[in-house]
């Protein structure tokens, strides 16, 4: 089949779990489809990547959206425009034309969307639209309006309420709706025929992170592993530092946290800089060795929405996982057996210590967690399901 994917992104370097999800299933979905690329990038830098992706990709163009997003430009279009501010940061000159040319003189099979943000960049056509939602946008945005400064939050919620008017519009407009985890099917589900909602969860590389194998550190080493350019990843590590971590450190002195993500704040950097036995290391060249050389995943996440790539790669690295109860959300995992979770900061703090102190526990959670990834999320039987929605849109449209 020939498929059209749009992506807000280049899918390369894997920063972010949008790229990963993206780099994966090209990889494995390139065996049977051919595939066109339009990605939005930041800077031309990032064009020395396309080659990367011109492995698997048919074509690959790109188009140049804002490099930051809070332009005056930027705030004064979605001010005057019906648009939420999350789709006007993604317009990207020229896009829209050229996805209307390339349509007009190749005959697609089918358009692949990542976000609904990308929706607009899609002109009227008789394509069948397959949109891929990997969290409920709104819904993050709601959680960080709640903290936002009060003389805020009545201009926000204007722009949250554009998000989800607009995220329901497209998630009708798709001939398919993609998400990643049966409970993001049953939420939205309240708003649109569950018929058309299919989940095709993140998947993990189980044969790549098995390749490296433990180096535990010397000391206890707790893991926060994320990208903080989402913003309930900040909002966990602050709730690790300030209410967790304390807690753990008065039942262990000697252990150490390990804060690990792309693109650290100011104030997550500032977490090592004021306290000796934190270390921020921002971006690492191979996520394995973070994995590796821990001895627990700590994961306090209480928003957003989708399955969490930093869960899947810890079992798949046989790395014990305690967090809160929203970051297994979906999975089906077995509290007690493959995770243990709580939300509440000290249940948390206690948990941590006791797989870090009790051997067989640790060796439980580690293998049922490595098994469980194998048999139900690695990328060659994710993609086999994505490819499956594929060959049916297609089959259908050529009636």
């Amino acid at each position: 089949m020939k498929i059209l994917m749009l992506t807000p992104y280049l899918p390369y370097p894997l920063l972010s779990g949008g790229q990963i999800r993206t780099y994966n299933l090209l990889k494995k979905l390139s065996r049977q489809h051919e595939i066109t690329l339009f990605a939005l990038i930041k800077n031309d830098e990032e064009k020395r990547y396309v080659s990367e992706l011109e492995k698997y990709c048919h074509k690959v163009r790109v188009f140049k959206r804002s490099e930051k997003p809070f332009t005056l430009k930027n705030i004064w279009k979605t001010v005057f425009s019906s648009f939420p501010f999350l789709v006007i940061r993604n317009q990207a000159e020229g896009s829209l034309e050229a996805v209307r040319a390339e349509i007009a003189t190749h005959a697609y099979d089918l358009i692949h969307a990542e976000t609904f943000y990308m929706m607009p960049h899609i002109p009227e056509c008789q394509i069948p639209i397959i949109l891929v939602e990997q969290t409920i946008e709104y819904l993050g945005y709601e959680s960080y309006v709640k903290k936002a400064p009060f003389f805020l939050r009545p201009i926000l919620n204007i722009d949250v309420r554009k998000i989800h008017r607009y995220e329901k519009h497209y998630w009708q407009q798709a001939k398919r709706l993609i998400v990643m985890s049966e409970d993001d099917r049953q939420f939205i589900g309240k708003e649109l025929n569950k018929d058309k909602i299919d989940v095709v969860a993140n998947g993990v590389d189980t044969a790549w992170f098995a390749q490296k194998k433990a180096e535990l550190a010397s000391q206890p080493t707790i893991l926060s592993v994320g990208t903080f350019k989402w913003l309930p990843n900040i909002e966990a590590v602050d709730f690790l530092v300030q209410k967790v971590w304390p807690r753990i450190k008065q039942q262990i002195r000697q252990a150490s946290l390990l804060i690990v993500g792309n693109a650290p704040t100011t104030k997550v950097l500032a977490y090592g800089q004021t306290d000796p036995q934190i270390q921020v290391t921002g971006r690492v060249a191979d996520i394995r060795t973070a994995f590796q050389s821990a001895h627990v995943l700590l994961a306090p996440v209480f928003s957003g929405k989708g399955t969490r790539y930093k869960i899947l790669e810890a079992m798949a690295s046989g790395t014990p996982v305690v967090s809160s109860k929203i970051a297994v959300e979906g999975l089906n995992v077995i509290d007690g057996q493959h995770v243990l979770t709580s939300n509440d900061a000290q249940e948390l703090a206690d948990l941590t210590v006791k797989v870090l102190r009790d051997k067989n526990l640790w060796q439980l959670l580690s293998k049922n967690g490595k098994e469980f990834v194998t048999k139900n999320y690695d990328w060659e039987l994710i993609s086999q399901k994505l490819d499956g929605i594929y060959q049916e849109i297609g089959s259908y449209a050529k009636k």
